[in-house]
């Protein structure tokens, strides 16, 4: 008879840890907060179409509000390195070769859409560990001296995929174009050369503007569960 009554506690604990268990797996959670690291690298006057040269490291921290398994919103704050040179370009300034290396800030805000469900997996709501997505928002770009102070808007646009390998904890790897609204990033800081319209050539708002790009790699951890109503 006690062993009876010992093998059903036992049985019930066991039965109670996985029900805890697997309601703990099905809970959503409205906040992310983590790391960002990866490069950076510039596209403007002193770099036309190398994409991945003169790469610098770049780091900060991102936070995300989930809205849904399929729309979030993200918050970054990063700061990164740029560099440049006009040396093998076919079209430069006439002269010596210019070449420029400064450190810039970066805050934002972007909306992501998943092309799947992200979750834990499975369940009634068919969510995916693995989903690609795309991601656009609008930020701010501030680069200190060397020689003058840069303080701009920018326009990120990009791609990325994310995986939850583990419960409350997600990785994922981010490419984003960072379309700046000013032309006066490269500066060369031994010589006070800032690289704004080279040519005088009168274009239109968006042409001849700097860009940078991230290519990162994130760690977040889920924060806030969302307490769900039941759907039995």
């Amino acid at each position: 008879m006690r062993n009876s009554r010992i093998f059903v506690l036992l049985l019930s604990g066991i039965l109670t840890c996985s029900i805890m268990s697997v309601r703990a797996e099905e809970l959503e959670y409205t906040m992310e907060l983590g790391g960002i690291v990866g490069g950076c690298y510039y596209l403007g006057d002193a770099n036309y179409t190398g994409f991945f040269r003169n790469l610098r490291v770049m780091g900060g921290a991102i936070a995300r509000y989930n809205i849904n398994p399929r729309m979030a919103v993200k918050g970054n704050l990063v700061a990164a390195g740029i560099a440049g040179s006009t040396a093998g370009n076919s079209f430069k300034i006439p002269g010596e070769d210019i070449t420029f290396s400064r450190t810039l800030f970066d805050l934002g805000a972007q909306f992501e859409y998943n092309f799947f469900a992200y979750g834990q997996g499975g369940g009634y709501k068919r969510t995916h560990r693995l989903v690609p997505y795309l991601t656009g928002g609008v930020g701010m770009t501030y680069a200190p001296a060397p020689a003058q102070h840069i303080f701009t808007a920018n326009i990120p646009l990009g791609l990325g995929v994310k995986y939850k390998f583990a419960h409350r904890f997600n990785v994922g790897c981010e490419l984003t174009f960072r379309f700046s609204f000013s032309d006066r990033l490269d500066v060369d800081k031994k010589a006070d050369i800032t690289l704004d319209d080279p040519y005088k050539i009168d274009s239109e708002f968006f042409k001849n503007k700097d860009t940078y790009s991230f290519l990162s790699i994130f760690l977040t951890y889920d924060l806030f569960p969302k307490y769900r109503k039941c759907n039995n």
